[in-house]
């Protein structure tokens, strides 16, 4: 393996260990090397175990082969069994990870900056990716700078492992490499080292050991600790504080230590500064119980913490874990042109949390990104923004957190290239200058000249220009053999603009006469003199003028005079040229301009028409005018101005509401003024706008539609019903439709209609909300058919009709009670009680309803009844017993009548039996008589209960219950005592009051009989400890908390220890045991792969030990995916 990588700048070399302690590490290496027969082999570079310098910085680097990954692994640094370092990267301890593109290799590095003692221990490196891992074991050694060895020698010690000075043992590996030869000293006087160590403070045992040459100081220390317990534990703490803590960032946590003095007081120090109550520290003192609470953890409580109760200390280490940063809004699919800025935009659930970027694989950095890519953070948005789009991001984009990740697709479209202003053929004289121009729509765009097939090449005469969209070739002094066609081809695109130019050759003849003038104007756009010139460019018409002399020429629009080299719109004149110009086009600009020209021997006058196109203003009036369950229907109206070129059509775009991203629903123009928008959610707001295209441009978009939702209207209700019928209303009763929707109910519309008809008339104006109502003002004797539609904000739904019409007649219906069952049968009620009977009843028209008691019309008033078109009421507010009697029902409509009788009994509890006595008394038994109660409670008694109370206690007891008879034995009494007895009666309400008490007494004799009964003797019941449920081999999932359980049996209570590979464990905080009368459960928080192995439990008393164990196996997590693909 390669030496750690360190800063050169630094100049220091880690010193190789001893031979004794290379040995050790082979040993331990090979152990280690055992437990990870599993995993397969991903290292190319491992770390090795090093001996630092303290002040100075270290490096190690890990290179892993991701030739065979599907995708990149991933990389833990570990310390000890389970303090993962990334949470303590910082200015102390950096990472940086690198990845080299050709050979597909990752390079990780873990540097720690000016090592200190707490550095040195046992590290540990991870690598997974999918269900393959792998790891490596190595150790961190520091010693101290040579300079400072001999005054600080105590710096030289170490203790392994990371708790307080009593913990760990010592190692002086350091401390013997450096040291060097001293001179012999003189024979000192014996002394007792033991006595020294057990007075001195733990800090001062190094300094002893050395004073005095012991070299063994793990057994000195083992002896030490043995004869301190033997003594005592700790004069202060009856518990001291764990080796660690661990806690989530936000969450609280509470250190607790125990006093043996209640009323001492204690300090706490974090990292050895003293720690005052605040809202952030609370400290809380419970009888010999002393807390420190911390709220609200952060990184910066990772740290050491100590609680000193006068010169005694005890301490600890928190751990603070960040929690998972999750996606709260995901990416969204980007749909755009080539040239176009793109952003992808994603939210997380905590500020400055840390986002990758990935496409198709490859990871997105400031270092990898170069000036395509930007990544812009904005509080909880990460931003990814692709400047200008070409086809080849083209691709799956993915935004990674450590506790989730979301991903988009970008799909890129070729831009079309628009011709604005094609070329026109030249002819021209010897001398002169030939221009060819042309505008496309994109100003990026370049391209190439040719003439006859050949690329035209620049020189002092030929001039090739690029301004903006317009592409320019100036020929000067053209010659004869400057003719022939001129073809502009733009790069990237299949088209090409050509041209052809005429050289004219004249022979000049001087004739010495006056030439009248004549204005030569070629505008391209065959019989009209029209030039089109978009808005905002720039017009220059060149007008050939002849004549002899020289004329003069004016230009006008109108009545105004266009005035010359100045002004936005100008002329320039030249000797047989002039140039007409407008900067900056506007829509006033548009109109006919008149050219006139004159000299002696004459005039000319030409006309110009100036057209000035432009965008389309936006469409105005867009609305959304119906939605269905997914969709939409938008219309809107053309726009005011066309921009003086023909609408082409128009661009549609959509957002949600409250979003800030608008989403394009066309890229070829729609021509119709009507847009129905698909593939909408149902009930969510969404608003719109439209954007018109012609010849030029896309217009502003016009003004957003009022917020909308797409939301279908309801089925049709259901079980339409004709609940009664009248002569002039018809009462209907339905139940609401099978599917609703997002929308939900406004209410139900009734309409009507003759039979035989179509002419449907509403009944309600607005919706009702019942699923019943009753139609009023009907015809009496016409059949009519009845219709229900539901309504909502999504309009009317199909509507629900009878299947067959309704005559509007009132029907007679004999009049009949229908009597509850439970009334069918006598109704008992306490005396009190309330009575409320509610007794349906049917017939038409409404019947006469009369009540009866005994045969007697009723007249009680404290009695009520009350009567509707359906039920009678009948009530009794306070029952009383005279209440009790048979209630008679009479409906009667004409001469028909139906009847039905109730039954009430009002009743109560009992009053107490009567001539209660002892009749006859003989060994331990007694004979009771009494007779039945004066008052029965109106109904009949069910039994007596009977209770026995003894002169001496005075206390009932309850001998028999439920006794049918009046007459009773009682039995088992006690000899010596005198016995009276009382009796309750009962019937269905409970027990009497007041019981019948008897007139005279029971008195048992004694006989002068003794029991002597045997001396109890007790089981025996210690026995050593045997396991009754033995521990079963598991196989769990890395990551998820696992336990294995089992059961002993002993007494006295046996001491219970577990043990992983034979090896005790004790003070893990990883490992919590429980034992629950017996049941024994070894609880594992989060295994690792490294947890793996065998597991026992030793159950140990002073009658014997027993011992089971099982094999603990830990699997790497598997994706249904990937289990699906083995």
């Amino acid at each position: 393996m390669p030496e750690p990588q360190k800063p050169e700048a630094e100049g220091d070399e880690a010193a190789a260990p001893p031979a004794d302690q290379k040995e050790e590490s082979s040993d331990e290496e090979a152990g280690e090397d055992s437990q990870q027969s599993g995993t397969s082999g991903l290292f190319v570079v491992k770390p090795e175990s090093v001996t630092a310098t303290k002040g100075r910085d270290i490096t190690f680097v890990v290179k892993v082969d991701a030739s065979s990954l599907p995708r990149k692994p991933g990389m833990k640094w570990l310390k000890g069994k389970w303090l993962d370092l990334a949470s303590k990267a910082g200015k102390h301890i950096q990472f940086k990870e690198s990845y080299d593109r050709n050979t597909k290799i990752y390079t990780y590095e873990m540097s720690i900056i000016k090592v200190v003692d707490g550095d040195a221990g046992g590290y540990r490196c991870e690598v997974t990716s999918k269900d393959k891992c792998d790891s490596c074991a190595f150790e961190v050694c520091v010693q101290a700078a040579q300079e400072d060895q001999q005054d600080n020698i105590l710096e030289a010690f170490k203790r392994s492992g990371d708790a307080d000075e009593d913990a760990g043992d010592l190692d002086f590996s350091v401390l013997l490499k450096k040291r060097k030869e001293k001179k012999p000293e003189e024979p000192r006087e014996e002394v007792d080292v033991w006595e020294i160590l057990k007075a001195a403070k733990p800090c001062d045992y190094e300094k002893i050991a050395f004073q005095y040459g012991i070299t063994d100081l793990r057994g000195m220390l083992k002896r030490l600790k043995k004869m301190k317990a033997e003594q005592k534990k700790s004069d202060a703490f009856l518990t001291k504080l764990d080796s660690a803590y661990s806690v989530e960032k936000g969450k609280k946590i509470q250190l607790t230590v125990e006093l043996a003095d209640p009323t001492a007081s204690v300090k706490w120090f974090k990292n050895g500064q003293e720690i005052k109550p605040s809202a952030k520290y609370v400290f809380e003192s419970v009888g010999n119980k002393r807390s420190l609470t911390i709220n609200k953890c952060n990184l910066s409580d990772d740290a050491a913490y100590e609680c000193v109760v006068g010169e005694e200390k005890c301490f600890t280490e928190v751990f603070v874990k960040d929690p998972p940063v999750t996606i709260t809004k995901p990416l969204d699919d980007v749909h755009t042109v080539v040239g176009e800025k793109v952003e992808f935009e994603v939210e997380v659930s905590e500020e400055g949390a840390k986002v990758k970027w990935m496409k198709d694989g490859v990871e997105l950095n400031r270092d990898t990104a170069g000036s395509k890519y930007r990544l812009k953070k904005d509080g909880m948005k990460h931003i990814l923004i692709i400047n200008e789009a070409t086809k080849e991001d083209i691709g799956t984009y993915y935004a990674f957190t450590n506790g989730g990740e979301s991903k988009a697709e970008l799909e890129v479209e070729d831009k079309e290239l628009e011709i604005l202003q094609s070329m026109a053929d030249l002819t021209v004289k010897a001398a002169e200058q030939a221009v060819f121009k042309c505008e496309v729509s994109d100003e990026n765009v370049t391209g190439k000249w040719f003439k006859d097939g050949v690329e035209v090449q620049t020189s002092d005469r030929i001039k090739i220009a690029h301004i903006g969209r317009t592409h320019k070739l100036t020929i000067d002094d053209v010659t004869p053999s400057d003719a022939g066609d001129y073809t502009f081809v733009p790069d990237g695109y299949a088209l090409t603009l050509s041209a052809k130019l005429h050289f004219l050759e004249i022979k000049i003849e001087y004739v010495p006469k006056e030439d009248p003038p004549k204005i030569h104007m070629d505008t391209g756009s065959g019989g009209t003199n029209t030039i089109t010139v978009v808005a905002g460019n720039k017009l220059r018409f060149d007008v050939e003028i002849t004549g002899e002399p020289a004329p003069d020429v004016c230009w006008m629009k109108g009545d105004q005079v266009v005035s010359e080299a100045e002004g936005r719109v100008r002329v320039e004149k030249d000797k047989t040229l002039c140039s007409f110009m407008i900067d900056g086009a506007l829509r006033e600009d548009e109109g006919i301009y008149t050219i006139s020209v004159t000299n002696p021997a004459g005039e000319d006058k030409a006309e110009l028409f100036v057209k000035i196109v432009d965008v389309p203003n936006s469409p105005g009036n867009a609305k959304c005018t119906s939605v269905g369950e997914d969709s939409a229907v938008i219309t809107w109206d053309p726009p005011s101005f066309d921009g003086g070129v023909p609408v082409k059509g128009y661009l549609m775009e959509r957002r949600k509401v409250g979003s800030s991203r608008w989403t394009k629903l066309n890229f070829d123009v729609h021509e119709s003024t009507t847009y129905e928008a698909k593939k909408m959610i149902e009930g969510v707001l969404y608003e719109m706008r439209v954007f018109a295209v012609n010849g030029i441009g896309v217009s502003q978009p016009s003004a957003t539609t009022e917020p909308f939702m797409p939301i279908a209207p309801t089925s049709e209700p259901t079980r339409l019903v004709v609940e009664d019928v009248t002569d002039t209303t018809c009462a209907l009763k339905w139940r609401p439709p099978e599917k609703i929707g997002a929308g939900g109910i406004d209410g139900y519309i009734i309409e009507y209609c003759k039979d035989g008809g179509d002419q449907w008339i509403q009944v309600n104006e607005k919706p009702v909300e019942q699923n019943q109502f009753r139609v009023k003002g009907l015809p009496v004797g016409e059949k009519m058919l009845f219709r229900v539609v539901a309504i909502n904000i999504a309009g009317r739904s199909p509507p629900a009709t009878l299947s067959q019409a309704v005559t509007i007649r009132e029907v007679v219906e004999n009049p009949r009670i229908r009597l509850p069952r439970n009334l069918r049968t006598k109704l008992i009620t306490l005396v009190g009680e309330k009575v409320n009977l509610v007794i349906p009843f049917q017939g038409k028209p409404r019947p006469v309803v009369t009540w009866f008691k005994d045969g007697v019309l009723m007249e009680d008033k404290t009695v009520g009844t009350r009567t509707s078109d359906v039920d009678s009421v009948f009530f009794i507010r306070s029952a009383e017993r005279r209440h009790s009697g048979t209630y008679t029902m009479s409906v009667q409509i004409e001469n028909m009548s139906d009847s039905a009788d109730i039954h009430i009994q009002v009743v109560e509890k009992p009053g107490p039996p009567i001539n209660v006595r002892v009749t006859d008394v003989w060994g331990f038994n007694a004979a009771l008589e009494w007779k039945p109660p004066k008052d029965d409670g109106n109904c009949e008694i069910i039994g007596y209960t009977v209770q026995k109370r003894d002169t001496k206690t005075k206390e009932w007891f309850t001998v028999h219950e439920h006794n049918r008879r009046p007459s009773c034995t009682v039995s088992d009494l006690i000899m010596g005592n005198e016995y009276s007895f009382q009796v309750f009666s009962e019937n269905i309400c409970g027990l009497s009051n007041d019981p019948g008490i008897s007139k005279n007494t029971a008195v048992v004799l004694k006989t002068g009989l003794m029991y002597n009964p045997k001396a109890f003797k007790e089981t025996d019941m210690s026995r050593s400890p045997k396991f009754i449920a033995p521990l079963v081999d598991r196989s769990v999932v890395a990551g998820y908390t696992a336990a294995i359980s089992c059961a002993v049996r002993g007494n006295p209570k046996p001491k219970i220890i577990w043990m992983k590979n034979d090896i005790a464990i004790e003070g893990d905080p990883k490992f919590l045991m429980q034992n629950n009368q017996g049941v024994l459960t070894l609880n594992i928080r989060k295994p690792s792969l490294f947890d793996g192995g065998r597991y026992s439990c030793r159950a140990v008393n002073e009658l014997g030990q027993d011992q089971v164990e099982c094999r603990l196996e830990v699997r790497v997590h598997q994706e249904k995916g990937e289990e699906a693909k083995k």
